[in-house]
């Protein structure tokens, strides 16, 4: 893991991008909140050598995650703590190298066995992406692990634009999506 970090931290530098200050990746990371959450939430962030730590430990229920200075865009998500094993587990099945399958497949391995704690009834991941800053919207994605399209009334796909959804019923990661217009 150190050296696929150490890597990750070295093609930052190839590719120019710059790792913002800690206030000012705080400041974009709780975008994705109420204003109201913001100043009491936990933020993960990268220090210099391009490495996802823990930039402020904040006091009330959510966790939220800067922008990759390493990808495309702008991407900013925030999440209640209830989320943060799952989302923890996949940060470190693919800091191993496996792919976005062997991470599903493990995640939902370990959360039929109980191994991997899922969120009792829901939680929610707000985030906020796009080009940049200025031009990103925001999307919700309330967690209800194992829910079905019958156990919550919700169609499989969006109906209108903007409509809530529900995607992967019947699975640890069944969640309802609901993505607003673009701005």
């Amino acid at each position: 893991m150190k050296y696929l970090l150490g890597f990750l931290a070295l093609t930052i530098f190839q590719c120019g991008a710059q790792i913002p200050n800690v206030e000012q990746q705080i400041a974009d990371a709780v975008l994705a909140l109420d204003a109201a959450d913001r100043e009491e939430a936990t933020v993960f962030g990268y220090n210099s050598d391009g490495d996802l730590i823990t930039i402020k430990k904040g006091t009330n229920a959510q966790v939220c995650l800067a922008d990759d200075p390493g990808k495309e865009g702008f991407s900013v998500a925030c999440y209640h703590k209830d989320l943060e094993p799952f989302m923890a587990r996949g940060r470190e099945l693919r800091a191993e190298g496996k792919d976005r399958g062997e991470v599903e497949q493990i995640r939902e391995e370990e959360a039929k066995n109980g191994k991997l704690k899922m969120p009792e009834g829901s939680s929610t991941l707000a985030v906020l992406s796009g080009p940049s800053k200025e031009e990103a919207n925001i999307r919700y994605v309330v967690y209800i692990p194992w829910a079905t399209a019958e156990s919550t009334g919700l169609p499989t796909k969006p109906m209108v634009a903007g409509g809530p959804w529900i995607m992967f019923p019947g699975s640890y990661r069944a969640h309802i999506m609901i993505s607003p217009p673009n701005n």
